[in-house]
C-alpha cells in the first residue's frame, strides 16, 4: 500500500486498506486538512504530538481538581470555619495539648506580694470608752450572702470613720433569697467582735436603755435614708455624724454599696480587708464541711488530682436581667421575652430596643458565658476531658439540654449535692446562706478557680484568692473578645486556641495595681497588700 505523505506516525506502512478504514481516513484526512488551513500548528506531523499533549492536560486537570478537593476537605478537617463540631445538643472539639501552667499560676513567682491587713498585735486600741461613742449605728445587710459580707465590712468601716458603736448586723431577707438566717446562723460572732476590739466597739443587740426596738426599724425619724451610693468619708462626717449624736441610736438604710473605695482614707480601706479576710470566718460545722467536699473533689479519681472550681451564672434571673439574646427555640425567646416584661417593666418597654441593645452589650463583654461557649473556652485553654470540675451554681436556665456540651466535654462535673449525701447536707438546708457558704469555701480552696459573669460571689473569690498568696489560678474570661470570637463564622479552631491562650496569659488573678473607683473586694492589692 502507498503511503500516504500526510499520514499520522500512529498508522503502520504495511496497513491493509480496506473499504471502511478507507472511509475513516478520507473523513480524518479532510478533518485534518481543514485545520492546516485554518491553524498552521496542527500540521500532519503535529498530531502525535498534540494526542499526548491533549490526555496529559486531561489527566492533570483531573489531579488538580483531586488535589484541590482533598486539600480543601484537610483544612477543613483541621481548622473549620466554625470552632467545634455540633451534634445535636453535643460539641465536639479537638483536643488541645496540656500546657505546663495549666494547673498553677504560672507568673505568681515573678510578684512579690503579702498579706498586710490583719490586726495588730500588741498595739494600743484607739477605740474610746463606751461612754466616749458618739452613738450607735444599725444596719440591715441586704440580699445574698456576699452581698451581706460586703454590706458587713462597709458597716465597720462606717462605725470606725464615725466614731459610732456597731450594733451586730441584722441579715436581711429579701425576695430572691427568701432567708431568715440571722448572725449567728453562718457567721462565728465571737471571733469577729473580738478579732475588731482594737478597731471598733461592737454589740451584740440593741442597748437596753432603749426601749422601743422596733422604732428602729420602722421609724423615719430614726432612719438615715440619703447615703448616696459609694458616698465618701467626708460625706458621712458632714452629714451623718450630726444626726447620730442628737439622736445616739441611728439605723442606715438603705446600706448597699453605700461607702465609695478611692474617696476613703487608705486605713479605711485596710480595716475593710480585715474584716473580709480575717474577722468574717464561718461557723465551724461549716468550714468542716467545706474541707470534707474540697478533699472528695482531690480524691474522686482514686489518687490525688486537683479540680477546677466554675462559677456559672446562667439562673433565669441572671439570663433575663442581663437582656442578652441566646440561643434557643422561638417559645424559648417568647417565654424570656414574658418574663423581662413582667419582672422589669421600665427597661422592657415595648421590646423593640432590646435587639439592639442585646448585640451591643455582647460586644462589649456584658453578658453571662453559656455552659457551651465555657466548654469550648476552657478545651482551647488545654483542660482535658478527665479535669474534675466543682460547679457552683443555681438552675441552671435550660436545664440538662443547656448543660449538655458543658457536661459531654467535661463528663466529671459535680455539685455539693453529688458529693454530699442527703443526710450530710440536712443541716445546712435550713439557711440557704449556709449552703452558699459551702460552694464559697470549695471554690475559695479550688486550685484553678473559673467565672463566668460579674458579681460580688466571683469578685470576693479572685479577691481573697489574691490576697492570700496569689499562687492559685484564678481565671476571668476576657468576654468581650469570647463574644467577638464565637461570633466570626471564619474562625479556625488553631487561631481560636491561640487567642484564648495569649489573652487569659495575665488574666489569671494576679495583684493589680489600682485605679480610680476600683474594687476593693476583687482586687484588694494597694490598701491590703504590701512587698514581701
Amino acid at each position: 500500500m502507498k503511503r500516504d505523505e500526510d499520514s499520522s506516525p500512529l498508522f503502520a506502512e504495511n496497513q491493509p486498506d480496506d473499504d471502511d478504514r478507507h472511509t475513516s481516513r478520507e473523513r480524518e484526512r479532510s478533518f485534518w486538512s481543514y485545520l492546516q488551513l485554518t491553524c498552521p500548528y496542527f500540521s500532519e506531523e503535529s498530531r502525535f504530538s498534540l494526542f499526548f499533549t491533549r490526555t496529559s492536560l486531561l489527566i492533570l486537570f483531573i489531579v488538580i481538581i483531586t488535589g484541590l478537593f482533598s486539600i480543601s476537605s484537610i483544612w477543613k478537617s483541621l481548622n473549620g470555619p466554625y470552632l467545634c463540631k455540633k451534634d445535636g445538643i453535643v460539641l465536639h472539639c479537638p483536643r488541645v495539648k496540656e500546657p505546663p501552667s495549666l494547673w498553677e499560676n504560672p507568673f505568681s513567682a515573678t510578684t512579690s506580694w503579702k498579706p498586710c491587713a490583719e490586726r495588730r498585735i500588741g498595739g494600743i486600741s484607739d477605740v474610746p470608752p463606751e461612754n466616749g461613742t458618739n452613738g450607735y449605728i444599725f444596719i440591715h445587710a441586704e440580699g445574698g450572702l456576699n452581698q451581706q459580707r460586703i454590706a458587713i465590712c462597709n458597716a465597720v468601716a462606717v462605725a470606725k470613720i464615725m466614731n459610732a458603736t456597731l450594733i451586730l448586723p441584722v441579715l436581711k431577707q429579701d425576695q430572691i433569697w427568701k432567708d431568715q438566717t440571722k448572725f449567728k446562723d453562718i457567721f462565728d460572732v465571737d471571733h469577729f467582735i473580738d478579732y475588731l476590739k482594737d478597731d471598733v466597739r461592737i454589740v451584740r443587740d440593741i442597748p437596753k436603755w432603749f426601749t422601743d426596738k422596733s422604732e428602729l426599724f420602722t421609724s423615719i425619724r430614726r432612719t438615715v435614708k440619703n447615703i448616696p451610693k459609694y458616698a465618701s468619708a467626708q460625706f458621712y462626717i458632714d452629714n451623718v455624724l450630726p444626726r447620730i449624736k442628737e439622736k445616739k441610736i441611728m439605723a442606715l438604710k438603705p446600706f448597699v454599696d453605700r461607702l465609695g473605695y478611692d474617696n476613703v482614707p487608705q486605713e479605711i480601706n485596710r480595716l475593710r480587708c480585715r474584716v473580709n479576710y480575717h474577722a468574717l470566718k464561718f461557723l465551724p460545722e461549716i468550714e468542716q464541711m467545706a474541707d470534707l467536699l474540697a478533699s472528695r473533689m482531690r480524691n474522686r479519681t482514686g489518687s490525688s488530682n486537683p479540680y477546677m472550681a466554675l462559677h456559672l451564672r446562667f439562673e433565669k434571673g441572671m439570663v433575663g436581667l442581663s437582656f442578652c439574646d441566646f440561643v434557643g427555640t422561638r417559645e424559648e425567646k417568647a417565654l424570656m421575652a414574658e418574663y423581662r416584661k413582667k419582672e422589669w417593666p421600665r427597661r422592657y418597654k415595648n421590646g423593640s430596643h432590646l435587639w439592639q441593645l442585646a448585640l451591643q452589650k455582647r460586644k462589649e463583654g456584658r453578658c453571662p458565658l453559656e455552659p457551651g461557649e465555657v466548654a469550648v473556652i476552657l478545651r482551647a485553654m488545654g483542660y482535658p476531658k478527665e479535669t474534675q470540675i466543682y460547679v457552683a451554681s443555681g438552675q441552671v436556665y435550660g436545664g440538662r439540654n443547656r448543660m449538655a456540651p458543658l457536661r459531654n466535654m467535661f463528663p466529671n462535673l459535680v455539685t455539693k449535692e453529688e458529693l454530699a449525701s442527703k443526710e450530710e447536707l440536712a443541716g445546712f438546708r435550713k439557711h440557704v446562706t449556709s449552703l452558699a457558704a459551702l460552694d464559697f469555701l470549695v471554690c475559695l480552696k479550688s486550685d484553678v478557680f473559673v467565672m463566668t459573669h460579674g458579681g460580688n460571689f466571683a469578685k470576693l473569690i479572685i479577691g481573697a484568692r489574691r490576697y492570700m498568696g496569689h499562687r492559685l489560678k484564678s481565671i476571668k474570661p476576657d468576654k468581650g473578645l469570647m463574644s467577638k470570637s464565637f461570633g466570626d463564622p471564619y474562625m479556625g479552631w488553631a487561631t481560636f486556641v491561640e487567642d484564648v491562650v495569649v489573652t487569659h496569659q495575665t488574666r489569671t488573678g494576679l495583684p493589680e495595681e489600682t485605679f480610680p473607683n476600683y474594687d476593693l473586694w476583687e482586687n484588694p492589692l494597694t490598701p491590703c497588700m504590701c512587698k514581701a
